[in-house]
């Protein structure tokens, strides 16, 4: 298939970290060639060195195929590697993944006892600190100098505290979970594994989930003995038909929270300030009247940035997908930044558009159990910080190019600069 810059499929290759460091119209353009190929296209695993190369992975590029793979975790696991294509030990596994890297019936007992933890009247405390939170950011923003950096300045403040505290860490801990998740989630980035020595940089990786494990375990024990109203006393202490938290699982979820809750909001709002910079009618339309077309905004900006870029599924059996025949043990891999642009199912899917309805865009993952469980908080911290920032600073805007994250997996902005 040949689309408008002549480009091939037999030119592209997902694995290659020289594909990730092409500008982001390239790379549209070839998730688009894959889009239209006939089948399925498949690409050789990443050699990882710890441990052995597979076999290949299919990529999903379609919105369909992503929605139907999503929907059906009977056939497409994801046990076996959500969030790493090559397979790694059981043990490194789940250390990192936690609830998204598990099937019934283990995700379904953790997942009932998180969701027991968010209680209606834990629910409000978010909402409330959420709105705190942003109304400081903004007036410390205000009283500044009036140029900075955004990711620093507002992005990476806002889901920090917001995760800390309700977890019950202590400000002493931002910097340090701020650290660890930045290297979790460092793809190739050499600011945050500055080596090219792949068992240095596993080391580096699993240093920093033993960090982020020891300071929940140990609050953990802690709050089992005195519990005071924070989530982690709610956590370590539900109890659901003898069920509970061990430390292992405990310790786990916080990685996965501070990681997908801290860094991909912190993206979202990096990015949408990026987005209405660059398109000032969709600026002037949200601040006509942000309460009604907020909402909106904030699906459209996950939709065109999708900041998590793919999840990977195990295939169970053999199977078919959208009549792809699909045998026992393939992997497939999950592209929500190619099925957010899919002209299939979106309008001019290269355009921002915020008024955009539909939009059952893939950027919170694609139906069953494995969707999003901070959904409803991104949406929330995106839309409170942003209320806050244009009722204070009207004129806020990006002075320049964004600094992106070197990843194959996450769309992230390492530094952003701003004026107003």
């Amino acid at each position: 298939m040949v689309v408008d810059r002549m480009l091939k499929v037999e030119d592209i290759n997902l694995t290659d970290w020289d594909f990730w460091r092409r500008p982001h119209d390239y790379r549209h353009e070839a998730f688009k060639a894959l889009r239209w190929e006939p089948g399925l296209v498949r690409f050789e695993e990443p050699d990882v060195v710890i441990v052995p190369q597979g076999p290949g992975y299919y990529a999903l590029t379609r919105h369909a195929d992503v929605v139907e793979a999503s929907r059906r975790p009977q056939d497409f696991c994801s046990g076996k590697g959500t969030i790493n294509i090559p397979d790694m030990p059981g043990d490194l596994h789940e250390y990192f993944g936690s609830m998204i890297v598990m099937d019934d019936p283990r995700h379904a007992k953790i997942r009932r006892i998180v969701s027991r933890a968010f209680s209606p009247r834990m629910i409000q405390r978010f909402e409330d600190k959420v709105e705190a939170v942003a109304a400081q950011i903004a007036e410390d923003v205000a009283s500044g100098a009036g140029t900075g950096d955004f990711v620093r300045d507002v992005a990476a403040r806002l889901p920090l505290k917001i995760i800390c505290d309700l977890m019950g860490i202590g400000e002493e801990h931002y910097d340090t979970v701020l650290d660890a998740t930045n290297v979790i989630l460092a793809g190739n980035d050499a600011e945050f594994i500055p080596t090219n020595d792949p068992e240095q940089a596993a080391m580096a990786l699993l240093g920093a989930g033993q960090t982020l494990k020891d300071l929940v375990e140990d609050l953990g024990r802690r709050r089992r003995a005195e519990p005071t109203d924070d989530l982690t006393s709610a956590l370590v202490n539900a109890n659901i038909d003898g069920e509970s938290l061990s430390d292992q699982e405990l310790g786990s979820f916080f990685i996965l929270l501070v990681v997908a809750g801290n860094e991909t909001t912190r993206n979202a709002i990096a990015h949408t300030l990026d987005l209405l910079t660059r398109n000032p009618d969709q600026r002037a339309l949200l601040v006509e009247d942000f309460e009604a077309r907020m909402p909106g905004a904030v699906e459209e900006v996950v939709r065109f940035v999708s900041p998590v870029i793919w999840m990977r599924r195990t295939a169970t059996r053999d199977t078919t997908l959208n009549e792809h025949q699909i045998k026992e043990g393939d992997k497939l891999v999950l592209y929500y930044w190619s099925a957010n642009r899919d002209e299939q199912v979106f309008t001019d899917p290269e355009r921002f558009d915020i008024m955009r309805d539909p939009n059952p865009h893939v950027g919170f993952g694609g139906p069953g159990p494995h969707f999003c469980l901070g959904a409803h908080l991104a949406r929330r911290e995106i839309t409170v910080m942003y209320r806050e920032l244009l009722r204070r600073l009207p004129k806020i805007h990006a002075s320049g190019e964004p600094e992106r994250l070197e990843s194959n997996f996450i769309n992230g902005i390492k530094r952003l600069p701003y004026s107003f």
